[in-house]
């Protein structure tokens, strides 16, 4: 109820302020020409709406439960999942350089509350709050450009870093999922609060941001600082700031490649002040009177895009640090079980590769172009453990390499349905079965 009544308030809105008054009944000559005189000084505003929705089938040979000496149990298995629906809104006043951008979206039809079996913590049920409320503002954010090249930024938008904050959309890349490589180790579609500014120069585009840091209690051995984002409360605790450097090269027609570097703090947006350094003759009227244990997160990743001819491609290689991971871990094995976080030991370093190559055929079918039939593979490799410190088991579950080949179909940019099939090997092939998923996704995208 409240996802429709939301989507025709947004609807109701554009129509509202991109249309103007109609003449009354009864207006003299003076009065109309008053109106057309004060329509012609209203600053122009202008409005788009897009969006896409992607629903996915798929069937799976393996169990859910990886932990098990082997690995996953034989199973036949299927899931339906309405797995999002995003809808965006952007209003621009062009004459002051002035824009505002909203997005809105809803996942597997609506957030909330859930109940899960975890099996990192011995098969146990346990009610997760993923999100409160039905809904999730992944973009609210207002932009001051200055002419064509430079632009500032305020309020809520995607975090820099990798390749879902420029192709998150599911016609950006070729398989029927994001990279398993990328959302495993960092949170999905990576939001948060701050500033941003933005240079064209031409052959590269620059970005810069200042956001607010993660929690480091959520981090874990399976999904290293992804959980570290801060969904669960109300507000996030902005105490540790992250800044954002982005570089993109331009330089080729239909290739961007760059670099791009995160680094902030973790300790002090933790919900309580309990990873602190203890001194002697302590302040008790201060919160943290000898300091906080420092835990700042180093992400460096290196990506590509190509789209050449009827070739289309995407890469990226990323590898993190988080400092002091054995106390962060230490402290986070004896929190409240109430806090709804794993509780595993985190590793200092992570490592995610991956990339898709892909060729458009519908030339070689006799379709013309508004039809593309895409034949795909996609390899993703990740490691939440690289490297581990010497106390630290390094368990060879959360090493995995994926093997993905598959076909997309897309109509005239709007429409897109792909298929593909997925092998799964844990990191010791000898010791763990292989897991194979086959998935059907399909949806549209305006």
């Amino acid at each position: 109820m409240r996802s429709a009544l939301l989507f025709a308030v947004l609807l109701c809105a554009t129509t509202a302020l991109a249309d103007p008054p109609a003449p009354k009944d009864g207006e003299t000559e003076a009065e109309k020409e008053e109106q057309a005189e004060k329509a012609l000084k209203r600053p122009r505003l202008e409005f788009k709406m897009s969006g896409y929705g992607d629903l996915q089938f798929t069937y799976y040979n393996y169990g859910e439960n990886q932990n098990r000496v082997g690995g996953s149990q034989r199973d036949s298995r299927m899931t339906f999942d309405t797995t999002r629906l995003s809808l965006e809104l952007e209003a621009e006043l062009p004459d002051f350089g002035l824009e505002a951008e909203i997005e809105v979206e809803f996942e597997h039809g609506g957030t909330g509350a859930s109940m899960e079996l975890e099996y990192e913590e011995f098969g146990e049920f346990e009610v997760e709050v993923e999100k409160g409320g039905e809904v999730m503002v992944e973009e609210l954010v207002l932009t001051k450009k200055f002419g064509k090249r430079f632009s500032l930024s305020i309020g809520r938008f995607y975090v820099a870093v990798g390749t879902l904050s420029a192709y998150s959309r599911p016609t950006d890349y070729l398989a029927t999922v994001r990279s398993e490589a990328e959302t495993l180790i960092l949170p999905n579609t990576w939001h948060e609060m701050g500033l941003q500014a933005k240079a064209d120069l031409g052959l590269v585009t620059l970005t810069a941001q200042a956001v607010n840091g993660l929690d480091s209690t959520a981090f874990n051995s399976q999904r290293w600082v992804a959980e570290g984002h801060q969904l669960r409360f109300e507000m996030a605790r902005a105490r540790d700031m992250a800044m954002v450097l982005r570089a993109d090269v331009n330089r080729f027609e239909g290739l961007v490649f760059g670099v791009s570097g995160y680094y902030g703090g973790t300790t002090r947006n933790r919900p309580k002040p309990d990873l602190v350094k203890a001194c002697e003759n302590a302040d008790s009227r201060q919160v943290a009177p000898c300091g906080y244990v420092p835990a700042g997160l180093l992400i460096l990743d290196a990506h590509l895009s190509l789209v050449k001819g009827p070739w289309r491609a995407k890469a990226m290689v990323l590898w993190g640090n988080l400092q002091n991971a054995d106390d962060i871990s230490a402290r986070n094995a004896r929190l409240s079980n109430f806090l709804n976080v794993t509780r595993t030991p985190v590793a200092e370093h992570a490592l995610a590769v991956w990339g898709e190559l892909g060729r458009n055929v519908s030339p070689l079918l006799g379709l013309n172009s508004d039809h593309k039939v895409e034949p795909y593979v996609r390899f993703d490799y990740v490691d939440s453990q690289f490297n581990p410190r010497a106390e630290l088991f390094d368990n060879p579950r959360f090493a995995r390499a994926i093997y993905t080949v598959g076909a997309a179909y897309t109509l005239a940019d709007l429409f897109f349905a792909k298929f593909d099939f997925g092998h799964r090997r844990l990191n010791d092939s000898s010791r763990f079965r292989p897991e194979n998923t086959l998935r059907l996704s399909t949806g549209f995208s305006y």
